[in-house]
């Protein structure tokens, strides 16, 4: 029977004095609080038995060698799928990210500016390699856009005609993030979610804003979410993703919840 998956999200940047990656987690994609090692998370929820994890390279110049020793030594100490995104612009760094250790990479700015790249990562590495992450929020004329390079810069799709074509592209899945909602714990945005799970045929993933157990339920429930992924909320509480897991299956929720 499937099964809806549970992923924990992990924002990386690079602390320039300490010379190493760091986990951080964000505001609005503008405010950041450092939360320590992110090989240390990680290891936390490869103990929880997170269905997968989602890392993001979050910095305007992307250290490319950094991130293989980082996604190298997580990915060779933990047993769960890894989603690598941040940077990413060519199939020569797919191919070298999924040495490395991703099981999939996930592409944002560079799937608009370059959607071709989007079928070639799915030609030559197969659809369920590509994922396209789609950051949107309304504009100043209250119009929901597609936002990218970090949330700077506006572009003039919507959130679900995008997601359409990047399926058409041959997207494998979706990741949602409604930045206004992003940090806020006030809830998925639940609207947008459903609307494009119901015309899609590929996973959508949810995430930006869950602050309680119930914003995760009703990601599946009332958003359709193939998947819902939280960064702020796991980051704070201990035991968060156990407790989460025990409550999705008690709300009635197909989800995984052996470890």
């Amino acid at each position: 029977m499937y099964k809806n998956r549970l992923i924990p999200k992990l924002l990386i940047t690079k602390n320039i004095k300490a010379n190493k990656n760091i986990l951080v987690t964000s505001l609005k994609f503008n405010d950041y609080i450092s939360i320590g090692d992110p090989f240390s998370q990680t290891k936390i929820f490869d103990a929880q038995s997170a269905d997968e994890l989602i890392i993001l390279n979050i910095d305007n110049e992307i250290d490319i060698n950094s991130n293989f020793q980082l996604l190298k030594k997580i990915t060779s100490q933990i047993f769960i799928p890894v989603t690598y995104g941040g940077g990413i612009k060519s199939l020569d760094l797919v191919r070298e990210y999924l040495k490395n250790g991703a099981d999939k990479i996930s592409i944002n700015t560079e799937a608009l500016k370059n959607p071709s790249l989007i079928s070639k990562i799915s030609e030559y590495f197969g659809k369920s390699t590509v994922c396209v992450s789609i950051d949107y929020k309304k504009n100043e004329k209250n119009i929901y856009k597609v936002f990218v390079n970090r949330g700077k810069e506006e572009t003039n799709l919507n959130p679900i005609e995008w997601a359409i074509e990047a399926e058409r592209r041959g997207a494998g899945e979706i990741v949602l993030c409604n930045m206004d909602r992003d940090g806020s714990k006030n809830g998925l945005d639940l609207n947008i979610t459903k609307k494009i799970s119901n015309l899609l045929n590929i996973p959508v993933i949810s995430s930006g804003g869950c602050g309680s157990i119930g914003d995760f339920v009703d990601g599946y429930k009332m958003g359709k979410a193939s998947a819902v992924s939280a960064s702020t909320y796991f980051c704070f509480k201990d035991q968060g993703f156990m407790q989460v897991r025990s409550s999705l299956k008690n709300a009635g929720i197909s989800i995984r919840t052996s470890t």
